[in-house]
């Protein structure tokens, strides 16, 4: 327990020194050294390289493996240097100077939406910086209860837990936290969640990027019972770093609701196919280490298994 604890402490006194050195640094900086540090873990460490390819081969088959490895290599650039925009953005981006670091579209239609009366469910993804979409949209005067998974080291999580309720969010626990985002829709908030994670087997089944894939239930649940409108917004970088494009991707009113998408299946679906298309667009800023095919993995090692052992 002891040295649990210790690992713990020094895990979280590294983060803190880490994001001091980001912080002392120049942007730009931080973009060259994240150019250098991807090739890195990219093409000499390869970390879950087999589950990045992978997963580019499943949702660009026409890909050729040059193309894979270059989307690869970008997308590790943009996870680091979003690590760095993270460090930066609560002192860089704040209510007077929003604007010049990020170009809203569609946002007559987007605050139409949201300040409209009644609950709201708001879904993006692992793409581009959410983070950044939570602390622009609480400068418009709309406070989200969002759904996040807690960290395994306390004492990170009360650290992100901080950072993210200072820029206005809300934050639920991902387990057993149902009652309270029900209260929150009740009493007619935005409730915010990632609408990309692997279900398991009790999951609802749905296409995501040309290919099956497990959601939970608990996302189109919460719309339909509800009767709240469904938002898909993505933030993603526009080229520099610390300069944002955010969108309201997709929108389901509550008539659709009661009319068109009136099953979990049609609305998981709705969400999904939404999400695709963006992610599509700008492939290198989505998180393609994130192992959404879990179930995908399992089924190919087992019909592996099973051909070794027939052809013993």
């Amino acid at each position: 327990m002891l040295l649990r604890r210790v690992h713990q402490l020094v895990e979280y006194f590294t983060v803190r020194v880490v994001i001091s050195l980001i912080q002392a640094l120049r942007i730009e900086t931080c973009a060259a050294a994240a150019r250098w540090l991807a090739w890195f873990a990219c093409d000499v460490l390869r970390i879950r390289g087999a589950v990045v390819d992978r997963n580019l081969q499943i949702a660009f088959p026409d890909w050729p493996e040059a193309t894979r490895r270059q989307v690869a290599r970008q997308m590790w650039e943009h996870l680091l240097l979003m690590v760095c925009e993270i460090a930066h953005i609560q002192r860089k981006i704040h209510e007077t100077n929003w604007r010049k670091f990020v170009d809203v579209e569609n946002k007559r239609q987007w605050i139409r939406a949201v300040s409209g009366p009644g609950p709201k469910v708001c879904v993006t993804g692992h793409f581009g910086n959410f983070e950044v979409l939570g602390h622009v949209s609480n400068f418009w005067g709309f406070r989200t209860y969002t759904v996040a998974r807690t960290l395994d080291n306390p004492y990170l999580d009360r650290l992100v837990q901080r950072f993210r309720e200072s820029m206005g969010q809300r934050i639920l626990p991902k387990a057993d936290s149902a009652t309270q985002a029900d209260e929150v829709l009740a009493t007619g908030g935005i409730l915010a969640l990632l609408g990309d994670q692997h279900a398991g087997r009790k999951g609802c089944r749905v296409e995501f990027l040309g290919q099956g894939a497990s959601c939970h239930k608990a996302l189109a649940l919460f719309s339909l019972l509800h009767r709240a409108p469904l938002l898909v917004a993505t933030c993603s970088r526009a080229g520099r770093p610390l300069r944002f494009a955010m969108r309201m991707d997709g929108l389901l009113d509550a008539q659709a609701l009661r009319t068109q998408y009136t099953t979990v299946e049609e609305v998981t679906q709705w969400y999904n196919d939404v999400l695709a298309a963006r992610i599509r667009a700008e492939p290198e800023q989505y998180w393609w280490l994130h192992d959404r095919w879990k179930d995908r993995r399992r089924q190919e090692a087992i019909a592996a298994a099973s051909s070794a052992s027939r052809a013993a």
